[in-house]
């Protein structure tokens, strides 16, 4: 299949900017029904799949952009400004398309049937799953299934088991989307428009070639994209998503101090007032701080895979470790813009509180756990025994 993206670096990252301005307008106008709906509108669904956003991290060889990850947290950092929940849903579903790099020809041929690329989901979280008859069979019930409901197929982690129930590896699994089950119990503080229901599969039947080893994780398609391994391959998504809801927090606070005017006396604008110059100054420089780390370690990352060689176990800490300090970072930001929208900044029409919500929902994933701080420490004091994924 031909890409929809230049092969350039530089030339597929404009490229993908531009398609994401061509949909901001929809994303803008489904805000709304998205809260509303506890899912992505069918109209911002379409846009983003038809302007090829959510094959950002899909193979080139399938039609996807195959981008760099620094492109990536560009890309998801400018849908994620424009709409938390589009942001959040588009990363998800090109993660779970990133997956198909490691999946045999005969799930490629039949989820790519027509040409046509799909939809997906997918979670990393384990379930369970026995070996049976060349397969799997799997039963579970999965959380945060984020895009559940616009997925044509959803991927799932599950660590299998042999008949006595001893562990016998860890498998990535991808089934049609008519073979789950959802629970409509998306009733949430913050990202209400992802749609991440509960939802559970009841004994199917996973053919073998519709897998690969988790664990091994080796490309049967692609460029060295695919050897960034986890959760490197997938950490990324959430940095990108973080800064660019925050700066969305920042611009918004600088909209409203300029007009907004308290005190019970003379009244000044927010914006007239010495400590908000000051803080706002601090968060600006924090978060590009963040974002400016998060950026340098992942152009390492690429060269790593670039240059022929996988991150090891400490590049992994690394990566996730400064993924987490972007989020971290995000939500203090988004915070403190916040607390000096007053008043008017409760109501759910104002932006302000609907970046806080969605960023404080946001940083209890897993992937920007704080354990992944002790990890880094444990790299800095010298130790060999990293687990990225702790």
């Amino acid at each position: 299949m031909q890409s929809l993206f230049p092969i350039e670096r530089a030339a597929k990252r404009t490229a993908l900017l531009k398609a994401v301005d061509g949909v901001r307008d929809t994303l803008q106008a489904g805000v709304a029904a998205a809260e509303a709906e506890r899912t992505l509108p069918a109209a911002s669904v379409r846009a983003l799949r038809e302007a090829g956003l959510f094959a950002l991290k899909a193979p080139i060889a399938l039609g996807g952009a195959e981008a760099d990850p620094v492109t990536q947290i560009e890309v998801i950092e400018a849908i994620s400004y424009i709409d938390p929940s589009a942001g959040w849903a588009s990363f998800i579903g090109a993660g779970a398309l990133s997956l198909c790099a490691f999946l045999p020809d005969a799930a490629i041929e039949r989820m790519w049937a027509g040409g046509r690329i799909p939809t997906a989901a997918g979670l990393v979280m384990p379930g369970r799953a026995v070996r049976e008859n060349g397969g799997y069979r799997v039963n579970g019930r999965w959380s945060w299934g984020s895009g559940i409901r616009h997925a044509e197929w959803v991927g799932v982690h599950v660590i299998v088991e042999d008949a006595a129930g001893a562990p016998a590896g860890s498998r990535f699994v991808m089934l049609p989307a008519s073979d789950i089950e959802i629970h409509d119990n998306w009733y949430v503080s913050g990202l209400k428009g992802t749609g991440s229901c509960d939802f559970t599969i009841a004994d199917r039947l996973v053919p073998e070639s519709f897998s690969f080893d988790l664990r091994k994780m080796a490309p049967v398609r692609g460029g060295p994209l695919y050897n960034l391994g986890m959760p490197g391959l997938i950490a990324n998504e959430l940095g990108g998503f973080a800064v660019g809801v925050a700066r969305r927090a920042l611009d918004e606070i600088i909209a409203q101090a300029l007009s907004k005017r308290r005190g019970y006396g003379k009244k000044a604008t927010v914006a007239d007032r010495p400590v908000f110059q000051h803080v706002l100054g601090e968060c600006d420089l924090k978060l590009r701080a963040a974002r400016g780390l998060m950026i340098e370690v992942y152009e390492k990352a690429w060269a790593t895979v670039c240059g022929g060689t996988r991150p090891d176990a400490a590049q992994q800490v690394e990566m996730r470790s400064v993924v987490a300090y972007a989020m971290h970072t995000a939500l203090e930001v988004a915070q403190q813009a916040f607390r000096y929208g007053g008043g008017s900044a409760v109501h759910l029409d104002n932006m302000l509180q609907r970046c806080v919500r969605d960023l404080q929902v946001a940083s209890v994933h897993l992937i920007v756990n704080d354990s992944i701080y002790e990890q880094h420490g444990k790299r800095l004091l010298g130790a060999t025994d990293l687990n990225p994924m702790v």
